[in-house]
């Protein structure tokens, strides 16, 4: 069957442009996975999807006429049912009118009418009576219609708008429709020929609209539907791809930046790249500036404010400082720019002028004063205001500072932790609430509290993302530790847990930031220390939920190492000892990986399994004591096994102690054989008390020897 591509364009009111890629993505998957459903398209298919401000659209290769028929086989009862006395039953007769296909009963035992038929086969039970016949293939425009409507009804759309369409009655308006926007044009191109389909009050043509001032002509009529593309561009002054868009943006961008010289470079910004892409029809870079006078203010400041409200790109140098010149991405192209620019540059100054205003005035008082007002601050109505937060946050601080060093980290992180949350009652954040921290730390400078201090406070956010930088300095990683610690240890001591879908407290992520700083700043901090030694600064605000606390930072860690390409066997076997200090487990997961190539791994996994398990049923009825009475050893296997402890185990334990894990599991791999040995020769359950317990003891050394670096039973097959 000969097969043409497609083209289906839907032409609305401008689309929310956060949206826009995954709207576009969307919308062209979800058609052609319909009509893929419905064997309309073939093997070699492609969808490619277009997105603009005003449209989103899809084109389709290899897409059928008409899908090919199919024969079908339909279960109707079994034979028992079916037929009786030789004869088709009542029940039979009733289930092939339901099918249209009475005339069959009838035609018993040669039921064969053209492609229908009836046929007995077994459905794996028993004999059943089944319907062969033969599924008309679809056409083009129904299969469309439908794939049309539930690509538009899957968008990922929060919030839909109702419109009505005017109707030919005398009272217009009486229909409605939900859609994200209002949609006023419907394009299905198969070929060259128009497929009328029809989806929200519309009926597709060939035509569309273009750029809205900048179109050569309107209506923009598309011959077929693999010049949709370069018509818009060519007719319309539309780059109808999103990604092609993209790029054209990002190479103007490079470009008027090499056009100021100086080793000018626009911000890189990916999503406010997307955005701007989803802005513009026809994009057109045009260079503005500002006065010199504003570059007193922190960049971080002119920065926000230029990209979030106005969309702007600025321009840094070539050591990342910001210049007083910025990009602005416009949606038409005149002759003249300067009207462009001149709107621009306009609309820019009064929100730098706000922002130095903010600087200006915040600086006037200093952190220290502002601590009061942290007070009248609600910051959980469970646990208090900001002020109580943070007399906690400094008391963790505290603690964590006296095991990592002297009283000078004391005395930094415990003036860090007290005037770190200041900048939240400053006009700067309180605008742009984005900055905290940031000027938190500009401002502590102002105060001449110094460099240690002020990057302190700037970094007890951080990490603030997955990928961020951490703390650049010990009483910032104090700081940024207590401030996590407070959260997660608060939240969950009030029960204010994340669920699989809200966690509106960041707590997953915080915890990923403990992990991260305890790993790659190798802190000798043990996990359940620091969150009990949390608990104490709540007072009676909190119940003690440490132990549930600590189950779920080892989850989050357990994701974070599987990430990084570690088996979930490793993870398992290494967390489940629940280690301590978790700068040490990835050291201590390479020497699994390295056990685990070792020829005597899988027999000593499963060995120590095995011990596991006869260890649990004894200590039913008791502890088991790691002890062992060389006299009660009457087996030539126990006492080579015990004399094999007696000679091995203390210098894997000595590798363990000097941090040399691999080669502390390396030496214990020699244990296989005296293991095997006793398996074989030994019963373990003697039926003399003594000889019982004394194996038992064996065993459990044997346990704790293995098991120091990683639970070695969670490797075995």
């Amino acid at each position: 069957m000969t097969t043409q591509n497609l083209l289906v364009e839907l032409f609305v009111e401008e689309l929310p442009p956060k949206a826009l890629q995954k709207l576009g993505n969307a919308f062209a998957n979800v058609l052609f996975d319909q009509l893929k459903v419905r064997g309309l398209t073939a093997a070699d298919s492609v969808v490619t999807f277009f997105a603009s401000p005003r449209r989103l659209a899809a084109h389709v290769t290899n897409v059928l006429e008409r899908a090919a028929d199919k024969d079908v086989l339909v279960k109707l009862m079994p034979v028992a049912v079916a037929i009786k006395d030789g004869k088709p039953t009542d029940a039979l007769r009733k289930k092939l009118a339901n099918e249209g296909r009475a005339h069959l009963a009838d035609l018993w035992p040669n039921a064969v009418d053209g492609p229908d038929s009836l046929v007995v086969q077994s459905d794996g039970k028993a004999d059943a009576v089944y319907l062969r016949g033969v599924a008309i293939g679809g056409t083009l425009q129904v299969g469309l219609e439908f794939a049309l409507n539930e690509a538009i009804a899957k968008l990922p759309i929060p919030k839909v708008m109702s419109y009505q369409l005017e109707s030919d009655c005398e009272l217009p308006g009486w229909t409605s429709v939900n859609f994200v926007r209002p949609a006023h044009g419907l394009v299905a191109l198969h070929g060259s020929t128009v497929v009328p389909v029809k989806a929200l009050g519309l009926t597709a043509g060939n035509s569309t609209t273009g750029h809205r001032f900048e179109a050569a002509v309107s209506p923009v009529v598309l011959q077929d539907a693999d010049s949709y593309a370069a018509t818009l561009q060519k007719d319309g002054a539309v780059i109808a791809s999103f990604a092609e868009r993209k790029a054209e943006i990002a190479r103007q961008l490079a470009a008027a930046a090499a056009k100021v010289g100086n080793g000018a470079r626009p911000i890189e910004d990916e999503a406010l790249l997307d955005e701007v892409t989803a802005l513009v029809e026809r994009p057109n870079v045009v260079i503005c500036q500002f006065e010199e006078q504003f570059l007193g203010v922190p960049q971080e400041c002119l920065i926000l404010t230029m990209k979030a409200n106005q969309k702007y790109f600025p321009l840094l140098d070539a050591a990342g400082k910001l210049t007083n010149k910025f990009l602005v991405v416009s949606n038409i192209s005149p002759e003249d720019t300067s009207f462009v620019t001149g709107g621009n540059e306009r609309v820019v100054r009064p929100r730098l002028a706000d922002a130095k205003f903010f600087f200006d005035q915040d600086r006037k008082k200093t952190l220290a004063s502002r601590v009061e007002g942290l007070g009248k601050v609600v910051y959980h109505n469970k646990l208090g205001t900001q002020g109580e937060r943070v007399e906690r946050v400094r008391a963790i601080a505290k603690a964590i500072a006296q095991q990592l060093g002297d009283a000078q980290l004391v005395a930094d992180a415990d003036q860090a932790a007290l005037l770190a949350k200041t900048d939240l009652v400053t006009d700067m954040v309180g605008e742009f609430p984005e900055l905290q921290g940031i000027m938190g730390g500009y401002y502590a400078l102002n105060d001449g509290l110094g460099e240690t201090v002020a990057h302190a406070i700037e970094d007890h956010y951080k990490p603030r993302f997955a990928g961020d930088a951490l703390p650049r300095n010990t009483a910032g990683v104090v700081v940024a530790l207590a401030d996590k610690l407070e959260t997660l240890v608060g939240m969950f001591g009030i029960g204010n847990l994340p669920t699989g879908d809200r966690d509106p407290f960041a707590l997953r992520r915080h915890a990923l930031g403990v992990i991260r700083m305890l790993v790659e700043k190798d802190l000798p901090l043990d996990l359940n220390a620091l969150l009990a030694g949390a608990v104490p600064a709540f007072g009676d605000k909190i119940t003690d939920a440490s132990a549930q606390l600590a189950d779920f930072i080892y989850d989050r860690l357990a994701g974070s190492l599987r990430e990084q390409g570690y088996s979930a066997q490793e993870v398992d076997a290494v967390l489940a000892l629940r280690p301590q200090r978790l700068a040490l487990v990835e050291k201590q997961l390479a020497a699994v990986r390295a056990f685990a190539a070792l020829p005597e791994s899988p027999a000593l996994a499963a060995a120590n399994k095995r011990v596991g398990n006869i260890l649990k049923k004894a200590e039913v009825e008791g502890p088991v004591d790691a002890h062992v009475n060389p006299q009660l050893l009457q087996e030539k296997a126990e006492q080579d096994l015990f004399a094999a402890l007696q000679r091995f185990v203390p210098e894997a334990n000595a590798q363990f102690d000097a941090g040399d894990y691999t080669a502390s599991l390396q030496t214990l791999a020699v244990l296989r054989a005296p293991v095997d040995a006793f398996f074989d020769d030994v019963m373990v359950n003697a039926e003399q008390l003594d000889l019982r317990l004394n194996r038992q003891g064996l065993l459990k050394t044997l346990h704790e020897a293995m098991n120091r670096v990683a639970d070695l039973s969670r490797l075995a097959v």
